[in-house]
């Protein structure tokens, strides 16, 4: 086996690896699960050492597969917004802020009073609100997101970012640069990392990480993309209308437009990924509030007896926590998860077709903001598993399912590495 391209998903719940041979066929594949990030009181935060365990762990496991000596290149795939400030060394400063971790919502006005309004980094949900936090309650040397610091860690050079992971911290795709306007938010824009596009080679395998992983030194670092779009990468969508919903502890939908789509004040922006544009959203609806409820057990028993062709005339909105990103953008929306019906199989059904709710209600806003209607509609992520919750979403979405390629991100994102092989 030679020449292999090695993609890492880190998730919220989990890493995930895909090694792909140079023909683009997946021939290895892992996973480990990680301890869910802390909440309290709208702050979501995770340890970044937490990251770095896992994907030793993960791709250990991996090596048991492959000879990790033929790994020719490797991208990863992370959270959108997740970003976290580093020391003179290069070590992280405390926790990471989560995506959906709220600690910048008072910088949000002085964002709002200059920045225009296509941008992603509006909101007080944004990576740059929780930059300017970061900034002024930890002093960093350095801002990073989640893969920029994990790239780091690989090829020992951190501080390079890439055009998908910077976008919510205010990164302009169209005039590929930092904007002037940050400055006015107060934010030092030399605390930023250095930007490149997607699929860009960052480096070889040089750092002391790399190293632990059993990769060549000769390994090249290429710049991946967030997980959402290293999602839609994975499925084969294509060309514009395509679209894709990833159904995971969180909800994210983009669809293939020919241009970029941004309405911040519904939460939509759009990813430049070479020559492509990915308009979407990320929800913080997802599996996790339904999870939060039913245990894995409990869903097996009562999707038997799910009846996905009537509708329960519920009305739930299934968050975790408070907060929404898309299809509207509230850091203060609560969840809706009561009246709890006595029969759990109708209360299941009412949260499915809850999120399937907002899933339709993504698309819709995208429409509205100028983006393609959906013509084809791909499903990836651990929803997809369950054929009534399917059945549920193509009678409110409206649209059927058509069949993934893959979906896992860490393909996805292994596609942009197997660019060098």
């Amino acid at each position: 086996m030679r020449d292999l391209a090695l993609g890492i998903d880190v998730g919220t719940s989990g890493v995930r690896v895909a090694a792909l041979a140079a023909d683009g066929t997946v021939v290895a594949k892992a996973a480990t699960a990680m301890p869910a990030p802390r909440r309290s009181d709208g702050l979501v935060r995770q340890r970044p050492a937490i990251w770095r365990a896992a994907i030793a762990e993960v791709v250990g496991r991996l090596g048991g597969t492959i000879d990790l000596a033929c790994v020719r290149a490797v991208a990863t795939a992370a959270t959108s917004g997740t970003i976290l400030g580093l020391d003179a060394a290069d070590r992280p400063i405390g926790d990471a802020l989560m995506y959906n971790d709220a600690s910048g919502a008072r910088f949000a006005p002085a964002i709002d009073a200059v920045a225009p309004g296509e941008t992603a980094a509006r909101g007080a949900m944004s990576g740059l609100a929780r930059a300017l936090f970061l900034q002024f309650a930890r002093h960093p040397v350095r801002l990073v997101h989640q893969a920029d610091w994990l790239n780091g860690l690989l090829t020992g050079e951190p501080g390079i970012s890439d055009e998908s992971h910077a976008l919510k911290t205010g990164y302009d795709p169209v005039i590929r640069r930092w904007p002037d306007w940050i400055a006015a938010t107060g934010l030092a824009i030399d605390l930023l990392p250095r930007v490149v596009p997607c699929g860009a080679v960052l480096g070889e395998a040089a750092g002391a990480f790399a190293r632990e992983l059993g990769l060549a030194e000769d390994t090249l670092v290429v710049a991946g993309c967030t997980d959402g779009c290293a999602s839609f990468l994975a499925t084969g969508a294509s060309r514009p209308g395509d679209a894709v919903s990833s159904l995971g502890s969180t909800l994210t939908v983009k669809i293939l437009s020919d241009g970029p789509v941004f309405a911040p004040e519904m939460g939509i922006y759009s990813h430049r990924i070479g020559d492509l544009w990915l308009a979407g959203g990320a929800s913080n609806a997802g599996g996790a509030a339904i999870a939060a409820i039913f245990s894995p057990v409990d869903l097996q028993r009562l999707e038997a007896a799910l009846r996905p062709s009537e509708d329960t005339g519920q009305d739930f909105y299934p968050l975790v926590g408070r907060g929404e990103r898309f299809p509207v953008s509230d850091p203060a929306l609560a969840a809706r998860l009561t009246p709890r019906p006595e029969d759990d199989v109708r209360y299941l059904q009412g949260l499915y077709e809850g999120l399937a709710r907002i899933e339709a209600a993504g698309y819709a806003a995208l429409a509205t903001a100028g983006a393609a209607r959906p013509l084809r509609l791909f499903a990836v992520g651990g929803g997809t598993k369950s054929a009534a919750f399917q059945a549920i979403r193509a009678r409110l979405v409206g649209l059927p399912t058509v069949p993934a390629a893959h979906g896992d991100a860490a393909v996805g994102v292994a596609r942009l590495a197997l660019r060098h092989l």
